[in-house]
């Protein structure tokens, strides 16, 4: 049986204040259009379906239309929740979607939900997981110490029938580290500090794949069929030397080992970073045209690129953000003698302060501006 495996579509995301809904439905669109073409014998949507507990409108309705393209290809489609989903909003109508081989798994309720699928040699059995934390399973374990992540993971597969002669898939949502093995991370994840969050991968034997969601970088962990797809898109910056794939696992027989290969869709816009001086990436003669509707970190380097430099940038890169790196930012500052003294007077501080950031005085006309500003809001409306 082929399996494919998605996570992490966040939907409704804004990467630095720009919406990525249109990027979302466009890769999420591709990706039906594979689904379909290759016809598995089941998808997994491995958690974080969207950004926040409560998507916006338009967020729900690019995934009604993504898991209606599936269901009409006829696609049996296995969604858990994750740590940024609302397991209830999720779930609607998941026991009549259940009926159409939709199956929702949105909260541990007692029991690891289980969906057995018939294949040509004795069954796939699919464990459904979503996201949990220690205070949403210690009430079903009575006097069991749960103190960890790994301790509710652990309490809670204990409950798994792993029966022989079927294969076993385990779809989950947790951070998983440990055996000699620690995952390469993102600034777009949720990750806690101190490791109290971590769940040991030894927890997984018996299981023929292992299906995770939380991590945006594709990779496996301990094993290769430990394994988190990643993000269908680039949601920071510090992703966008990745390559974003969806993972295509074919299961054989019970205890062998999975085919595993990723499969590669075009964004609609790319993740990047430039960096240079405000002229020269601005120049529009040397420039190409293509790419400029990239999302792009632009790094300048001049020490002084003058007024309005961000709103230059975008002239020519309209989704871009702005940063400096230069002989300023470089420097040490020090802003306790600016405003050591109480006495001087606001035009004052302002230029203590402008020059211990910028190694260098006000000009006159500067300083006429801040005196301005300054006479204008203390005048008031």
């Amino acid at each position: 049986m082929t399996i494919i495996h998605l996570s992490d579509l966040h939907i409704g995301k804004s990467l630095h204040g720009f919406s990525l809904l249109e990027d979302q439905k466009h890769i999420l669109d591709a990706i039906a259009g594979d689904v379909i073409r290759r016809s598995p014998g089941a998808v997994i949507i491995a958690g974080d379906v969207y950004d926040k507990p409560v998507p916006s409108v338009e967020a729900v309705r690019v995934f009604d239309d993504f898991l209606t393209r599936l269901a009409g290809g006829g696609a049996v489609v296995f969604i858990i929740s994750g740590n940024h989903d609302s397991p209830e909003r999720l779930c609607f109508a998941g026991n009549i979607l259940g009926k159409y081989n939709i199956h929702f798994c949105g909260s541990f309720d007692g029991t690891l939900k289980s969906v057995t699928l018939a294949d040509h040699d004795g069954g796939i059995r699919f464990h459904m997981l979503p996201f949990i934390k220690p205070s949403h399973v210690r009430r079903f374990f009575g006097n069991r110490a749960i103190e960890s992540a790994n301790d509710a993971v652990a309490a809670v597969l204990s409950t798994a029938r792993l029966d022989g002669n079927a294969k076993h898939v385990l779809i989950a949502h947790q951070f998983v580290s440990g055996g000699g093995c620690e995952p390469a991370t993102c600034e777009s994840e949720s990750i806690s500090v101190g490791g109290t969050d971590a769940v040991d991968p030894a927890l997984f034997a018996g299981f023929d794949y292992v299906a995770l969601g939380h991590l945006h970088g594709p990779q496996y962990v301990f094993r290769e069929h430990i394994r988190y797809c990643g993000a269908p898109l680039k949601y920071s910056f510090d992703e966008a030397r990745q390559n974003k794939s969806v993972t295509v696992v074919t299961l054989d027989r019970a205890g062998a080992r999975p085919a595993i290969t990723e499969a590669f869709f075009s964004p609609l816009r790319d993740v990047r970073t430039l960096r240079g001086t405000l002229a020269g990436l601005t120049d529009e003669a040397r420039i190409p045209r293509e790419g400029r509707d990239d999302y792009i970190h632009i790094v300048l380097t001049d020490n002084d690129a003058g007024y309005d430099a961000i709103g230059k940038i975008r002239r020519v890169y309209p989704n871009s953000i702005l940063s400096f790196d230069n002989a300023r930012t470089g420097a040490p500052s020090d802003f306790s003698q600016a405003v050591r003294s109480t006495r001087k007077r606001p035009a004052e501080l302002f230029a203590s302060l402008f020059e211990e950031q910028n190694g260098r005085a006000m000009t006159g006309s500067q300083q006429s501006i801040i005196e301005q500003v300054i006479r204008d809001a203390e005048a008031g409306p």
